[in-house]
Order: structure tokens, then C-alpha cells, then sequence
């Protein structure tokens, strides 16, 4: 066993989420060296691995945050009904090992330090939103958590020794220290103000104002929604499906980011609000209902992407041009990751866009798929478009004698 105390052997150290191809090894490390071994986890996790010169030198993984703690719930103080919703919202370092032929000074918390500043752009990669708090908890007959206080960590106090097994709680006497670590500055806010939606998560703004939506602009988005077909059983439909992608669509182009967020723009919209957006009228009640969260979130799920997509995209476009758009604007091509759209070990989508440069809105996109680039989606992109004197800004890669000859051969002026 070897032992380091200088700082430079810190040098070069990464963290990095483990390969597919990683995943059997960083297991059987993690049960033979951790002392409270290693079956897995249920639930959502994150498997990390800190290397130095191409070698392994820690192991982390962080999972769904302790469904009870009291100390922690207390010193948030939300609701309990709140927590049930935000509770995503935080993360359990479950693991950390420190592998027995890697014992530096400070290479605990070096690590930790690193982990951290990534965790939460990889969360929301992975599940779709990122993450405001880390907790974890510490065997004070072990350890005393000196990593975690050298980081910043808040020490809350200790667990009652309860364990919960097979949906049961039972006490265990095992006592745990409670340490906390606040990922953004917020986080009180996020996390315990009924009125703070999950679109304040996000620093952008909304990508447009609805209150400049005129009635008879409304009534065409309606008109463009109507003529998609509803996919849902006529036995227990409630909600008309006109309404319920018009809750969506305003909601997500207020900056509702989760299904989560587009149902509490729903239950907060006025009565003008759901008439106007042809939400079900309860004749005994005498009042328009909203369509609850899974209602929206199973309809979605239900429906032909590619025809919502047309109708909003061909909506958008007549809206930023009667809003002061001009026929000819420039538009801008480009590719994005979606997040939240892995899915187990396949790759996440990739959507390659057109938007209208001064209003940033997208009026058209099309799907990437695996095998192939944006390139080769730049033709199917501009089908069916007119883009006849309009400037269009490209990436570099766009560069290509192909692309001009085929889709750009009326001759825009193209800035790259």
C-alpha cells in the first residue's frame, strides 16, 4: 500500500460518469472495497469513477435523495405534501470509495470538489432536470466526514437509527450523521415555495410573451389543433384534446419545462383563460376544469409527434410574422441535444432546428438519427420551407457543395 502527501499528486485527476462497458468492474470494486458493500441501487443513480493518468483511483455514485429525514426536512421546512413534488430535487452520495492503493492527502474532498460541479448538468442530462441540494450520511464510528466539512458541507445533526425494510420503518440504533450541500443559491425557494413552479429552474426566459397572443390568433391555433386526430379511447374522455395541447403548447412557450410544470400552469390559469383554450366545462360546478397533470402527460404521450410539431411550427411562423417579423427574416440552423432524452443505454435525440433569429423561435426540426449528422438532415429540414431570400446562418460543417445544389439553390445569402 502506498501512501502520497504531496498536492501535486493531485494533479491531472478527473471525474467522469463509468461506460456501459465499465459498469460489472465499478460493481465488483465498489462490493469488495466498500464496507457496506455494494447490490445495487433502486431507483434513479449516477455511477461515477475518478481517474489520474488513466487509472482508477475513487468510485462515487449518487442516487435518489432519503425519502424521510427529519433533521433535513426540518431545516428546508416544506410542506410534506410540497416534498412529495419536489423531492427530485435532491440527490444521496449512496457511495465513496477511495480504492486502498490511492490514499493522498486532500484527494477525498479534491474528488468530491469535482463530482459536484458536474452532478447536476449530468442529472439533468440524463433524468431532465437538475438538482439543487446533496445530501449524505456519515457512520460517526468510522468516519467523521472531514471530505465533506473541507468542502462546505452543513453538518444538520444525526438520524433516529430507523431503517425501513419491506415498507416498514424499524429502528435499528445505528445513528448516521447528516450532512447537506446547497447546489445553487435558491434552493429554499425551489424547494419549499408552493409558488415556485419548475421552470424557475431554468435562467431562460419564456420563449414568448402570450399575453401578446390576439384572440383571433388563438382561435387559429385552435383551428390548426383540430385537425389533429385524438388517439384516445371515446370511453372515459373527458377533456377535449384541442384543450389539452393548448394548455401545453402556452405553457411551454411561458417556460414550462416538465409535464410536472405544464400541469400547474393549467390548475393557475384563469376561467378567460381556460375558455378561451376550449378546456371542459363542468355544467354542475359551472366552472372550466383544467386537465390534471397525467391526463396531459398520458395524452402527449399518445399522440403523433411529427403532426403537433407541423401545426405548432406553421403557427409560430404566421405568429412572428403578424407580430413584426418579416416575410424574408433570417434564420438560423442548428442542432441540440434534447435533454432528458436517454433512455437505459440508448443515445439521447438529437434535433436539428430552424428558428427565426430576432425572435428565437423554432419553425421547423428535424430528428437526427444515430447513424447519420446534421448534413444530412439540412435538405429534409428545408422540405416543404421557402426560404427564398432569406439569410441563413449555419455552423462551419454546413459548408457543403451538396447542400447548396439541393436546398439552398434559390440563392439566399448564407452567413456561416
Amino acid at each position: 500500500m502506498q501512501f502520497f502527501y504531496s498536492n501535486s499528486c493531485l494533479d491531472g485527476l478527473e471525474v467522469r460518469l463509468i461506460r456501459p462497458d465499465e459498469i460489472s468492474e465499478w460493481e465488483k470494486m465498489m462490493d469488495e472495497h466498500h464496507y457496506l458493500g455494494y447490490r445495487g441501487l433502486v431507483g434513479r443513480h449516477l455511477r461515477y469513477v475518478a481517474t489520474q493518468q488513466g487509472q482508477w483511483v475513487a468510485l462515487l455514485v449518487w442516487a435518489d435523495a432519503a425519502f424521510r429525514c427529519r433533521a433535513r426536512d426540518q431545516w428546508i421546512g416544506w410542506h410534506p405534501q410540497l416534498q412529495l413534488k419536489r423531492l427530485k430535487y435532491v440527490v444521496n452520495n449512496a457511495r465513496f470509495l477511495i480504492l486502498p492503493e490511492h490514499h493522498v492527502r486532500n484527494l477525498a474532498s479534491k474528488v468530491l470538489s469535482l463530482n459536484l460541479k458536474r452532478l447536476s448538468e449530468d442529472w439533468f442530462l440524463v433524468y431532465g432536470h437538475p438538482i439543487v441540494l446533496a445530501e449524505t450520511f456519515v457512520d460517526p464510528s468510522l468516519f467523521l466526514g472531514t471530505c465533506y466539512r473541507a468542502q462546505g458541507w452543513l453538518h444538520l445533526g444525526s438520524t433516529r437509527g430507523f431503517g425501513k425494510k419491506a415498507g416498514k420503518y424499524f429502528q435499528h440504533g445505528s445513528k448516521k450523521l447528516i450532512f447537506v450541500k446547497p447546489l445553487v443559491k435558491r434552493f429554499v425557494q425551489i424547494l419549499s415555495d408552493p409558488l415556485c413552479l419548475d421552470e424557475t429552474l431554468s435562467s431562460q426566459p419564456a420563449m414568448m410573451n402570450l399575453n401578446a397572443v390576439t384572440e383571433k390568433q388563438a382561435d387559429s391555433l385552435i383551428d390548426a389543433f383540430r385537425k389533429i386526430p385524438d388517439p384516445r379511447s371515446p370511453k372515459g374522455r373527458q377533456h377535449p384534446l384541442v384543450g389539452i395541447l393548448c394548455l401545453a403548447v402556452c405553457a411551454t412557450l411561458s417556460g414550462a419545462k416538465t409535464f410536472l410544470a405544464i400541469g400547474d400552469f393549467a390548475k393557475n390559469s384563469s376561467q378567460t383563460t381556460l375558455k378561451r383554450l376550449w378546456c371542459r366545462r363542468n355544467p354542475k360546478q359551472g366552472r372550466f376544469v383544467p386537465p390534471c397533470e397525467s391526463t396531459i402527460r398520458e395524452t402527449l404521450n399518445k399522440l403523433d409527434p411529427q403532426r403537433v410539431d407541423d401545426a405548432l411550427n406553421a403557427w409560430l411562423l404566421n405568429f412572428a410574422r403578424q407580430n413584426g417579423s418579416q416575410k424574408n427574416a433570417a434564420l438560423a440552423i442548428d442542432g441540440k441535444t434534447l435533454c432528458g432524452s436517454r433512455h437505459h443505454l440508448e443515445k439521447p435525440i438529437h434535433l436539428f432546428s430552424a428558428l427565426l433569429h430576432r425572435e428565437g423561435v423554432v419553425i421547423a426540426q428535424q430528428r437526427v438519427e444515430d447513424k447519420t449528422n446534421e448534413i444530412n438532415a439540412v435538405v429534409p429540414l428545408f422540405s416543404g420551407m421557402d426560404i427564398s431570400g432569406r439569410v441563413v446562418t449555419a455552423d462551419a460543417m454546413h459548408t457543403q457543395k451538396k447542400t447548396h445544389d439541393t436546398s439552398l439553390n434559390k440563392n439566399p445569402r448564407i452567413t456561416l
